[in-house]
């Protein structure tokens, strides 16, 4: 009679264990050189980065850096269109505060967004924006990395986009930058339209 000789097991688990921890260790080395090749925030004294915008419908291009030439301009960006503190606080104050940015010597107030055009014009419209704010859309966030001021928000299931932020240039040149801190990524101070208004 044949005698079956029983392997001694093999612990399963080990392995797999050992490899997503490996892996982890990976996903974390990666990310942290990702984000050290990011741009740094864009400061005074830097020139508008030239990036293609998007006004109205997707077919509208506006180059930022050829817009801001011979002019002085007002950017800011907010995380999205149509959400609460966007749409109750930051957009309205500039659209509210125009007249008073513009009297200070400002040719344009640009609202930019990680959102299509289609969504931003809409945005715009319901808040009557119109002849007061121009709402460029940043579709691929390209102008969010050239200016340093990209974010990552999973726990809203939205990806990269603005931090909050606003800026004046003149003649295609930064003079004040003002970037929310990541950990006030809700709230909003130093980017809104009265602390801009002071800085004019």
């Amino acid at each position: 009679m044949l005698t079956q000789t029983k392997r001694p097991s093999t612990p399963q688990s080990s392995f797999p264990a050992a490899h997503s921890t490996m892996l982890q260790r990976f996903a974390t080395r990666s990310f942290a050189k990702a984000a050290a090749k990011m741009a740094a925030e864009i400061k005074a004294g830097a020139a508008i980065p030239s990036v293609a915008l998007t006004e109205n419908t997707p077919g509208t291009s506006v180059d930022l850096a050829e817009l801001c030439k011979g002019k002085r301009v007002v950017v800011f960006g907010v995380p999205g269109a149509f959400t609460p503190g966007c749409s109750k606080t930051h957009l309205p104050g500039y659209v509210a505060q125009s007249a008073a940015i513009r009297a200070k010597g400002v040719d344009e107030i640009i609202c930019v967004a990680v959102d299509n055009a289609f969504v931003m014009a809409q945005w715009g419209e319901a808040h009557g924006a119109g002849g007061k704010v121009r709402m460029l859309s940043d579709n691929k966030g390209e102008l969010a990395k050239a200016l340093g001021v990209a974010i990552d928000l999973p726990a809203l299931r939205q990806g990269v986009t603005n931090k909050r932020f606003s800026l004046i240039a003149k003649d295609g040149v930064v003079t004040h930058v003002n970037v929310e801190p990541p950990e006030a990524a809700t709230g909003m101070t130093c980017s809104l339209a009265d602390p801009l208004l002071k800085q004019l």
